[in-house]
């Protein structure tokens, strides 16, 4: 067993697994790739790690220094942990009304928590951390919507490996949140390929679904401008609260506990294998269902956790 000398070192290299049972076409084969099998528990890990040490080439990064970043969870997380292990201070612009156990794993970490208003979801937390980044220019603002470290960890990391895994895939579906995974992930295999297709799963327009968004909703990632996301993609699909609470749920049913982004993407993973002939989809989960415990939203009523969505930021 190779022995590995930090933590930083076993970032990547996700599994794959079949999940194909779920799948509505017995044609169809879906293929997870578990994001949450990361250290930090995220498909972030990657963009977190990513983004600190291009810093450091650059120079932008030196010890003492004071980091600040917008984030809903995930790539919080991801960057305390990292900057944790290399010795840097964090500043986490948090939306206020995120899951309870988001806000531990930051603290636990090390990351001080800056509260936005929960009302202006991700969205808020961005204008709250570029206005402070803009009031301290000391601070080293990494800004993982428009950092082209994001999408390069998933050219350079995530597309490999799922190439090196299933060199048959004719779909990738992902959440579109920065777009980093589908930018790096998608231009990746067509550049391996042209032939596949790339889908991108968000949520209806005007409903507050963090780390998923709608684009239609006024604010388009500069990841997704500086990579021609619009023809990149190949299609974007729809999923609601719902439909990615169910489909969170039906992942059990194979032994998968994952987050609600990824029942998200399991759902139009479905929608994909319905609407296709035949071929191999790989949809990547971002991340476990640990930080979703409290939400209820495995244990209580379908409905009610749907509403609930409305006020927590589950995603």
């Amino acid at each position: 067993m190779t022995v590995y000398s930090s933590v930083l070192d076993i970032i990547g290299n996700t599994p794959i697994v079949n999940v194909s049972s779920l799948s509505p076409n017995p044609r169809v084969r879906i293929l997870a790739k578990l994001e949450g099998q990361n250290p930090g528990g995220s498909v972030k890990d990657r963009v977190a790690l990513s983004m600190i040490e291009q810093a450091e080439k650059d120079g932008i990064l030196i010890p003492g220094a004071i980091l600040i970043e917008p984030s809903s969870g995930n790539t919080g997380i991801g960057l305390a942990m990292v900057c944790r292990m290399k010795g840097y201070h964090i500043k986490i612009v948090l939306p206020a009304n995120v899951s309870i156990e988001r806000k531990q794993l930051l603290a636990l970490w090390g990351a001080e928590i800056i509260e936005s208003p929960g009302s202006e979801g991700s969205n808020g937390a961005v204008r709250m951390a570029r206005r402070l980044s803009e009031e301290h220019p000391e601070w080293v603002f990494l800004y993982q919507y428009g950092n082209p470290a994001n999408p390069r960890a998933h050219y350079e990391g995530t597309g490999p490996e799922i190439w090196r895994d299933v060199p048959e895939v004719t779909h990738f579906i992902g959440g579109l949140g920065t777009s980093g995974t589908l930018m790096g992930v998608g231009r990746f295999l067509k550049d391996r390929n042209p032939k596949v297709q790339v889908w991108a799963i968000e949520p209806p327009s005007g409903e507050m679904v963090d780390g998923l968004r709608n684009l239609d909703d006024g604010y388009i990632p500069p990841v997704f401008i500086d990579n021609n996301g619009f023809e990149l993609l190949d299609r974007k699909t729809v999923v609601g609260p719902r439909d990615s609470i169910e489909w969170t749920r039906r992942l059990i049913e194979v032994g998968i506990f994952a987050g609600i982004s990824s029942g998200a993407v399991m759902a139009g993973a479905a929608k994909c294998a319905s609407s296709i002939e035949e071929g191999t989809i790989v949809v990547l989960l971002p991340d476990g269902g640990w930080k979703y415990l409290s939400t209820g939203a495995w244990t209580e009523d379908l409905d009610a956790v749907t509403e609930r969505a409305k006020s927590i930021i589950y995603f």
